[in-house]
């Protein structure tokens, strides 16, 4: 039903090389077929790919999570191999004329069969199937370059954080922070009680939200704002590549070709979008900025400074709300948190998640099967706590996907949900802030909308072939029920004498939510311009910078200093799937505020919605065009003035 989770990879290459050659002379054997059917000839390639990426995932997934020498040599020597098997299928004109002789000739065709089809011919044309055989090899040449680079870039941003340690001894500058994170930092050196703050997340906000010295704030800031350096250069070289093969394939501009598999499809509307949502935001953001320097001004600060921010925002948001973050943790420890969450979804939907006896990857995992009347529908694997040689953030990783077999029998969905959470310590237990509980519902909302479908191809089931300006669309939809009081109410409770998280508590929590979400809106979009720019023409050295700059002139009320290059940790455009593409988040946004609204007004478990948002969005994954089954759902087309409202934003 499952595959069982191995973490020994030492001899992941032999395996690895064996299966691709299997792979390629079963696929020479299929195009001798004469009479090529769908069932015939497409399904099998599906279930090759399947079995593929069964593979390759714990690989994949242990190089995040449990990074060492063995784990980066071994994925690095199957980059190669991969890149050119990809390739070679990529580009293979035998297989992009079947699949369109298939579409064309084969007289009965269901939806899902078509959109395996049109989805398969689009990434046969981006692939460079079409190409002239110097062209091919060119972009062989360049997809495994690129997949190097960004493999080498996430390695220098996790060595640049596990690299680094700010060591405090005066007790005086750690007098805020709070007392579950001190005991994470504290230590002994020679009998003498030291605190150590890192570039992990959990540790590196405490100082920031909470450090009181300002010179050790500017300090560990601008460690993190100028991780690994060396990414520079990888940054121009990527840039070149992706712009030469962009125009191999006759592209502009690796920003429209990025589009070409997008639900937006054209440039303008993206930059418009775009500017659009800063024009709306901006005069809010600078008025948050003022209240943000009046309170500076308390403490001496005369010009407030990006290092200031997160200190003085938790000041202001206790000054405003009397909202103190800390008071708030002991309500949210992780696993009522996730208890809570599943009672929720359970609620919603339906289904209930049992304790399941699995191997994972180590000893703080939890495995869970999802079941619906007493039979399992899916599998899912929590890996919550930051530790060190762990890819920082937070994220879902699909590995079992929803689809028929060769014999055309159901093989269920898996994936593991990842994030970087405060650990456990001997003295107490995972003590979340609320902003963790949105993030943990946010990867929730991704893992269930692979994890529910009832496609029954590979290519186009769960999150595959979902455009990726709208996968973020369920993931966003759910973390908004983190702000619902009704939900807060099924799980925030004291983990000391079961207290439940007061009415006024809860109440202030949901007046916060928008706290500085004018400036938080510029943030974001001040990333997707940059992104979506920079990958509109050939920027390279201090062009990319001076770019970055030039954006934040324009669009941004907060200026990091001068001397940072936030750039080169860029992961998510540079070492992850979103360039060209970062504008994703907000234009899913807008989908997920549109829905959420519509459960609001409807009735969160009291209507027919969630049946629907079920069985069209989760159950039909990349079957359809998100706009097409965003429509089905709410039966007319979309409100995108919903982030605005649901931001706050006037």
């Amino acid at each position: 039903m499952f595959d069982t989770f191995n973490s020994d990879i030492s001899n992941n290459i032999v395996l690895l090389q064996n299966l691709l050659k299997k792979n390629k002379e079963k696929i020479e054997i299929l195009l001798k077929i004469k009479q090529k059917t769908f069932d015939n000839f497409i399904v099998p390639l599906e279930i090759l790919d399947d079995k593929l990426v069964r593979f390759l995932t714990p690989l994949i997934h242990i190089n995040a999570v449990e990074n060492s020498e063995l784990s980066q040599d071994i994925y690095s020597q199957s980059l190669p191999l991969l890149s050119e098997y990809s390739s070679d299928i990529g580009q293979d004109i035998r297989l992009f004329n079947a699949y369109k002789a298939i579409l064309n000739e084969e007289e009965v065709l269901n939806d899902d069969q078509k959109e395996v089809i049109n989805q398969s011919l689009l990434s046969f044309k981006l692939s460079g199937a079409s190409l002239s055989k110097n062209d091919k090899k060119r972009f062989k040449e360049i997809s495994l370059r690129k997949s190097e680079l960004s493999n080498d870039f996430s390695q220098n941003v996790l060595d640049a954080t596990n690299n680094y340690e700010l060591i405090i001894e005066n007790k005086n500058d750690v007098a805020e922070i709070p007392v579950s994170d001190l005991a994470i930092a504290e230590f002994k050196d020679n009998e003498k009680t030291k605190y150590k703050f890192t570039l992990q997340i959990p540790s590196y906000i405490a100082y920031m939200t909470y450090g009181n010295n300002r010179k050790l704030r500017e300090e560990i800031y601008t460690a993190y704002m100028n991780r690994s350096p060396q990414n520079s250069i990888i940054i121009d070289e990527l840039l070149r590549l992706k712009q030469e093969q962009s125009k191999l394939l006759g592209f502009n501009s690796f920003a429209q070709y990025s589009l070409a598999s997008k639900m937006v499809s054209d440039i303008k509307t993206v930059d418009s979008f775009l500017k659009n949502l800063a024009k709306a935001s901006k005069p809010q953001a600078l008025e948050e900025l003022k209240v943000l320097e009046e309170m500076a001004k308390k403490d001496g600060i005369e010009k407030i400074e990006s290092f200031d921010v997160a200190y003085y925002s938790e000041k202001l948001k206790k000054d405003q709300y009397n909202l103190d973050q800390e008071k708030y943790r002991p309500y949210f420890e992780q696993h009522k948190v996730v208890n809570g969450l599943f009672d929720f979804l359970e609620n919603l939907f339906g289904f209930s998640f049992v304790p399941a006896v699995n191997v994972s990857w180590n000893d703080f995992t939890n495995v869970y099967d999802i079941k619906e009347n007493n039979k399992t529908i899916a599998r899912i694997y929590l890996d919550l706590e930051a530790r060190k040689n762990k890819r920082g953030g937070a994220w879902m990783d699909n590995w079992q996907t929803h689809c028929l077999n060769e014999n055309k029998k159901e093989e269920l969905a898996s994936a593991f949900v990842v994030c970087n959470f405060p650990p456990a310590t001997k003295q107490n237990p995972s003590l979340l802030r609320h902003d963790d509980v949105v993030t943990l519902f946010h990867e929730m909302g991704h893992a269930i909308h692979h994890l529910l479908s009832k496609v029954n191809y590979n290519s186009i089931s769960g999150v595959n072939g979902v455009e990726w300006d709208a996968v973020e669309f369920p993931s966003q939809f759910l973390e908004n029920f983190a702000y619902e009081p009704r939900v807060l109410k099924m799980f925030a409770t004291h983990y000391k004498n079961n207290e439940t998280l007061s009415d006024e508590m809860i109440d202030k929590i949901v007046k916060s939510k928008n706290f500085q979400s004018a400036m938080q809106m510029l943030r974001q979009v001040e990333f997707a311009l940059f992104d979506f720019t920079l990958h509109q023409d050939l920027y390279q050295k201090e062009e990319v910078n001076t770019l970055l700059n030039n954006i934040r002139k324009d669009i941004a009320v907060m200026i990091p200093p001068s001397n940072t290059r936030f750039q080169n940790a860029f992961s998510h455009i540079f070492a992850g799937g979103y360039s060209a593409g970062y504008y994703s988040y907000k234009w899913a946004e807008v989908l997920s505020a549109d829905a959420f609204y519509k459960f609001l007004d409807d009735g969160i478990f009291t209507s027919d919605i969630a049946s629907k948002y079920r069985n069209i969005i989760l159950a039909k994954g990349g079957s359809r065009s998100m706009g097409i089954l965003f429509k089905e759902l709410m039966g007319r087309d979309l409100d995108t003035s919903a982030l605005l409202r649901l931001s706050g934003i006037q």
